[in-house]
């Protein structure tokens, strides 16, 4: 910089000095160039702005070809300048010398000679090349956020900080049901919140943090209805920092509801399903901590629940060293599946130190991983079980005896009324015979000795009859009600585990039977057990009784395949059956026909394939029984 004691010559040497200076390092293009074309000095800047090497390359090139993109431009810009007499941000391209065209600003002023005649021009040259570039990715991004606000499915909203909404997106108009002039009339606190307390708070927190992240509120739609929404929003702020509104998202929350809801249903019904389980259910972690312990663990081991979950492990309820066997068999192969363990014979030990009998069914329950995390069993107690199977083969082998003699009996005597009738006309003709010979004829004689062997074969035949029919049991009062009760108990437990649903409804105050109770057992325990076969994938047995002053009725009703039309007149005789595989010797049904019949009753049927099959039975009540109830 020139200083002010200097001498003229020295100052204009160092003012030259700080022009030259300037020139060359200034950060946009200086030139000045003759009218005729040529660039007669250009700074550094230029020369790069361009692409040229070196000055001098530049100051050889042709102004009007070599440097407009469009020549046109150059013969307007020497037309305003020498009119105007300067040229100001004038935007043209120019080509680089690779040829590429890059935006300028020129401005510009004439030089002129002493005579005022126009010599050439000098000016500045902007590069505008990034500035375009700018504006345009400035214009992309504000068409990028303006398609993200309208088609987000988030609802996007600026609101004003005293309650008016100043935009809002489509996805926000849908989910509350309005139109967006309506919508940006409406008053935020009254309008929109189901409570106006939730908006206080909304306005609290983001005034004094800047933003609030995941509010839960409801808001109320156009309708009335109302919708759960997530809502994320910041302040906005004047050049003062003062908020003068807030902008941000709302996320319907319909959906996230609606499956939560559905995710606690099914965890409660999951939760009931594992607690109504009539098996005792138990879980534990790997440590054999216990984790889970159901309704029928309780009862059938005799541990609560809050004393055993989280504050025992599973070592006290099994036999020394069972728990750690148990784990090993899960993790071996020799028991089916891995991590599956089925129907192992097993003892628990209950907290009177009873011993419970049955079968541990056990699998092993995996992350997403892969890594074992716990183990689950289910134990079946088999006491009452085996006790009902031991009463119930009892029972059938009785049955099955009382069948076989049954059988016998009603073949026998067929056979005997068969060949009676024929016998008794055979012995009458014999008798029509004798009356027309004389007793002096010889063959009165041979006539006298058929009708004797004829007596002989038919008292032969009544003897057979006697002998292999079985003795009667004395008949006495019987309570019909008591006889059915005792049979469905003895039942229920195999009924259960067919999946059969027993459903019984017993009149009171009917009669006393006077009958046979082994028989009316027999008959009963056949039907019964006819159902259960009927029902292989399950289903309702349903026994009703009821009556009067003359005979009772029993009902016994099934879900099962039912009988075909063309079966249904056979089934009561002797030596027809349906099933695939004859049970005893297939005359139950038969036998139960002839018992009801011999106590002075009847049995009816009526079936549907498919839909079941009812059996009524009737019985006279005995005039010299008083009436019980059940």
């Amino acid at each position: 910089m020139a200083k002010l004691n200097e001498k003229p010559e020295e100052l204009f040497k160092a003012s030259e000095a700080d022009f030259k200076s300037l020139f060359e390092h200034v950060g946009c293009g200086v030139y000045i160039s003759s009218k005729e074309g040529k660039f007669l000095t250009a700074n550094r800047a230029l020369v790069d702005m361009l692409g040229y090497e070196s000055k001098a390359e530049l100051l050889a090139m042709d102004i009007t070809h070599n440097l407009y993109v469009n020549p046109d431009d150059h013969l307007r810009f020497q037309e305003m300048i020498e009119r105007d007499g300067r040229v100001k941000d004038y935007q043209v391209e120019f080509k680089r010398k690779d040829g590429s065209p890059t935006s300028v600003l020129l401005t510009s002023h004439v030089r002129y000679d002493k005579d005022r005649n126009v010599l050439g021009y000098e000016g500045i040259v902007l590069d505008q090349s990034q500035r375009i570039q700018m504006e345009k990715e400035l214009r992309a991004f504000q068409e990028d956020f303006k398609m993200l606000f309208e088609n987000i499915p988030t609802g996007v909203f600026i609101s004003s900080k005293e309650g008016k909404f100043l935009n809002a997106n489509q996805a926000l108009l849908d989910m509350l049901g309005y139109k967006k002039q309506e919508f940006l009339d409406i008053d935020i606190t009254k309008d929109l919140y189901v409570r106006p307390e939730d908006r206080a708070k909304f306005r609290e927190m983001i005034e004094r943090d800047g933003h609030v992240t995941d509010y839960e509120v409801e808001f109320k739609r156009k309708d009335g209805s109302t919708i759960p929404i997530l809502l994320t929003a910041h302040a906005r702020y004047d050049s003062q920092g003062n908020v003068v509104g807030y902008e941000g998202l709302n996320v319907d929350l319909t959906q996230r509801k609606l499956m939560e809801k559905e995710l606690q249903e099914a965890y409660d019904f999951m939760n009931k399903i594992i607690q109504s389980s009539p098996n005792a259910i138990m879980a534990t972690d790997l440590k054999g901590n216990i984790m889970l312990w159901n309704r029928a663990a309780e009862e059938t081991l005799g541990y609560s629940a809050l004393e055993v979950i989280g504050k025992m492990n599973i070592d006290k309820i099994y036999p020394e060293g069972m728990a750690r066997k148990v784990m090993q068999m899960l993790r071996s192969s020799e028991y089916g599946n891995v991590g599956r363990l089925r129907s192992y014979p097993m003892v628990y030990v209950r907290r009177d130190g009873e011993v419970v009998e049955g079968t541990l069914s056990a699998a092993l329950i995996y992350d997403s991983k892969g890594n074992e995390i716990a183990s689950v069993g289910s134990f079946v107690d088999l006491r009452e079980r085996l006790e009902m199977e031991r009463a119930l083969r009892r029972t059938q082998e009785q049955l099955l005896q009382s069948e076989k003699l049954a059988a016998m009996g009603r073949l026998t005597s067929q056979i005997a009324h068969e060949l009676n009738n024929p016998l008794y006309g055979i012995m009458n003709t014999l008798e029509l015979l004798k009356t027309e010979i004389s007793l002096q004829s010889k063959r009165r004689k041979i006539l006298e000795m058929a009708h004797s062997e004829t007596i002989r074969l038919s008292e032969m035949l009544r003897k057979m009859l006697s002998f292999s029919k079985p003795d009667q049991e004395e008949r006495q009062p019987v309570e019909i009600n008591s006889v059915i009760d005792e049979i469905l108990l003895l039942h229920e437990k195999q009924f259960k585990e067919n999946d059969i649903k027993i459903t019984s409804t017993f009149a009171k105050g009917l009669g006393l039977v006077n009958a046979s109770k082994n028989q009316l057992r027999q008959v009963f325990l056949n039907m019964i057990a006819n159902a259960r076969d009927a029902m292989p994938s399950g289903g309702t047995l349903t026994v009703t009784t009821s009556g009067n002053s003359d005979e009772i009725s029993v009902e016994i009703s099934d879900t099962g395949i039912g009988i075909a039309d063309e079966n249904i007149s056979r089934i009561f005789d002797s030596f027809f059956t349906t099933k695939d595989e004859v049970k005893g010797v297939g005359l139950g049904l038969s036998v139960c026909y002839g018992f009801i019949k011999d106590h002075g009753g009847d049995i009816k049927v009526k079936s549907q394939v498919g839909a079941g099959t009812t059996f009524t039975i009737t019985l006279p009540v005995s005039a010299n029984a008083a009436s019980v109830s059940l």
